[in-house]
């Protein structure tokens, strides 16, 4: 096994992966700017609360990554001046270059979530996507987020690991990687080429997600840092096998080889399975069995 890696190891292999990485993510993940893309982020930031979101004023993402929320909300009107932070000046680099193709203005900061370079009290929403599983020190973190928020205010996280449902993830992900050849051969699809630049890469890519999470445990770093009307609850199910049983089959695939159709299968599926744990699943199974956790309280008044 190798040895853990401190707390400063985790962050440089985070900003040097996302740095990489920040050219390609978009396309990678499927991230949307379009109607499809604001709709999507609307559906979980309303999940999150369990209410239809208002509009805040001011608002500071952790984690932006290339935009995916807060560009999708400045758009979707639901916040006024928004700031983006990332510990990868890489990411915020193609997250400027999405704001000005979509026209919208954002402010950007590089920052590790531990020590916000924000003044207190500065921001009526704190959230994120996707990048509390990398923060090496989570209730320090959150103790920051506390910290920045003005009162009355909200923190929303969505789309974190659950210990549980990351476990179910590995079966589809084994059971598509016995099927990818038979899979290529029907798609007439090459096998994907190791390229040897991208090692350090794949290396990095092992050591960045230092969490995932039970309910209980985003509970309790919310609450230990002040925060109240905590709300945790779950998303995917369904659609989280058949995305990643997609994603590993396509990953060993020439990516120019795998057909249009094919595509749009795997991303109209997704949206259908969404629904379908939207409708059926989420409101009637407990948060630790989904995939994604999501996270919403607020600072006391």
């Amino acid at each position: 096994m190798p040895p853990a890696l401190s707390a400063e190891q985790i962050r440089d292999a985070n900003t040097r992966y996302h740095d990489v990485a920040a050219g390609h993510y978009d396309s990678k993940w499927g991230i949307d700017f379009g109607e499809a893309g604001r709709a999507q982020v609307i559906a979980k930031v309303r999940k999150a609360l369990g209410t239809e979101p208002g509009h805040w004023a001011s608002s500071l993402e952790i984690g932006s990554g290339t935009g995916y929320f807060t560009l999708n909300m400045l758009a979707a009107g639901v916040i006024g001046e928004a700031t983006c932070s990332d510990i990868s000046p890489g990411m915020l680099s193609t997250l400027s270059a999405n704001a000005g193709r979509l026209g919208l203005a954002v402010g950007t900061e590089v920052a590790d979530a531990e020590r916000l370079p924000f003044a207190d009290q500065s921001f009526d929403l704190v959230l994120g996507h996707a990048v509390l599983h990398h923060i090496p020190d989570l209730p320090r973190a959150f103790t920051e987020f506390e910290r920045v928020l003005r009162p009355g205010g909200t923190v929303l996280f969505a789309g974190e690991p659950s210990r549980y449902g990351d476990r179910l993830a590995n079966v589809p992900k084994r059971v598509a990687g016995a099927l990818a050849p038979v899979w290529r051969r029907a798609m007439k699809a090459s096998a994907a080429v190791a390229d040897p630049g991208e090692r350090p890469v794949a290396e990095l890519e092992r050591v960045v997600d230092v969490h995932a999470f039970s309910p209980s445990e985003l509970s309790r770093a919310a609450g230990s840092a002040g925060l109240v009307d905590i709300r945790v609850s779950g998303e995917e199910l369904v659609a989280n096998w058949f995305g990643w049983t997609n994603r590993t089959l396509e990953a060993t695939a020439d990516p120019e080889e795998i057909p249009w159709a094919w595509r749009q299968y795997a991303y109209r599926g997704y949206l259908a399975l969404q629904e379908l744990d939207r409708r059926l699943l989420e409101r009637r199974l407990p948060p630790a069995v989904f995939y994604n956790l999501m996270i919403a309280a607020r600072k006391p008044d």
